[in-house]
């Protein structure tokens, strides 16, 4: 399947008070952490970032490329349209950077069960998960007219295209946990991360 990975790492990470994206856990940032499980897909790994953000350390990923998100301070809708149009595949992952628990199994049902929709996402409940889903480049001409309105919030998208729900019973299958969608805003949040990753490599010693 003709797909690319797209990690949204522009957010300016107000509730940690720092660029989270570098932010370091198990001797890896967590960009570190999400592009190596991206990298088991063997495709294009677009990272979109903010303007003049240094993400040097990624050089030893030969298919990632950086783009700077095409409109600045608009939130993630604006970086998931770069990283849609950047792509050259019809199909997206997208993920956040800060998701240090990414899950392949879970990821590649995903792919494999997008072909005949334009989005596909993860819900829970009533919360969904739109940093975590396969987006087709057929989104992109929708996602732009609501930029255009100043309309950014995602789930405005929702009503203007194909979606597949993924839900519990689908997503238990694979992640029971739902460490998949965990992610780091807080402090607190970062040394549960520290935390639950040390436990991670102990266990594989």
């Amino acid at each position: 399947m003709d797909i690319s990975c797209v990690v949204l790492a522009g957010g300016k990470g107000l509730r940690l008070g720092q660029d989270k994206a570098l932010e370091t856990i198990g001797n890896k940032s967590l960009l570190h952490w999400v592009v190596s499980y991206l990298s088991l897909f063997k495709s294009n790994i677009i990272i979109v970032t903010a303007e003049k953000q240094s993400l040097s350390q990624l050089t030893d990923y030969p298919q990632l490329r950086i783009v700077t998100d095409a409109y600045p301070d608009k939130g993630p809708l604006a970086g998931i349209y770069t990283g849609l149009a950047a792509s050259v595949s019809l199909y997206n992952l997208v993920v956040a950077c800060d998701m240090p628990f990414l899950n392949y199994a879970l990821l590649d049902y995903m792919l494999q069960i997008s072909a005949d929709f334009d989005l596909v996402i993860p819900r829970l409940g009533d919360m969904v998960e739109p940093l975590h889903a396969v987006y087709s480049k057929t989104c992109l001409p929708p996602i732009k007219s609501l930029l255009e309105q100043g309309n950014l919030s995602i789930r405005g998208l929702f009503s203007l295209v194909r979606v597949r729900y993924v839900e519990a019973t689908e997503i238990n299958r694979f992640d029971p946990e739902h460490l998949s969608f965990f992610n780091i805003n807080t402090e607190a949040d970062l040394d549960k991360a520290r935390q639950m990753i040390k436990r991670c490599l102990s266990r594989k010693v």
